[in-house]
This record gives structure tokens, sequence and C-alpha cells, in this order.
């Protein structure tokens, strides 16, 4: 009896593409346009942003350089390139000012009601 229990059916039924259609309600068509969009765009910027947020806002500059200074150590790296030394210390002063002081300052106030 395997596949059956209750009399239901193992098998895949397959619905015509107007059943589908119907069934879906207005926020999944809202949700499916918005994502296909967010996929052209990323698209356009060769999967830029999907990298941006899977890495929490680093780019891949930020990655690479991230990973040469834990082995290289911070003294070695600036030794190495002082301009992409400060564009990197750049970057996560820029991200991490955004992510930990703007944004928690505007939710503190937007929470508060004052």
């Amino acid at each position: 009896m395997r596949g059956n229990f209750l009399h239901q059916s193992t098998k895949i039924q397959k619905t015509s593409s107007t059943e589908s259609g119907k069934k879906i309600g207005l926020l999944k068509r809202i949700w499916l346009f918005l994502k296909g969009l967010a996929r052209k765009f990323d698209n356009a910027v060769d999967g830029a942003a999907s990298f941006f947020f899977k890495h929490y806002g680093k780019t891949r500059f930020m990655v690479a350089m991230s990973k040469k200074a834990q082995y290289l150590g911070l003294e070695r790296l600036y030794e190495k390139g002082p301009k992409a030394f400060a564009y990197f210390f750049l970057f996560y002063l820029v991200r991490d000012t955004i992510l930990y002081i703007i944004i928690p300052i505007y939710f503190a106030k937007w929470t508060s009601g004052n």
C-alpha cells in the first residue's frame, strides 16, 4: 500500500495555466513582479546586488581586502598598497557608520514617538 494513505495519490497532478493564474493572489503577483525587477537589475549589474546582500553590505573589493588583511595583517597590507588600504578603510567606515549608527538612530526616533 505504498503511496496510498487514505486514498491519497502520490502522482503529481498538473494544473492548467488558467487554473494556476486564478489561484495566485494579488500580493503574490506583486511579489513576483518585484522579484522579477530585482533579478533584472541584478543581471544588469553582473550579480553585484545579490553579492552585496549575501555578504552583508560588502563589495567584492572589501571581501578580497578582508581576506588579505587576515593573512597579511593591517600593517603589511598598508605597505603593499596605501591607496587600496585607504579605500578599504573608508568603505568599512562608511558602511559601519550607516549600519551601526545612522540606521539605529532613525529606528529609535521612529519607534519612540517623539
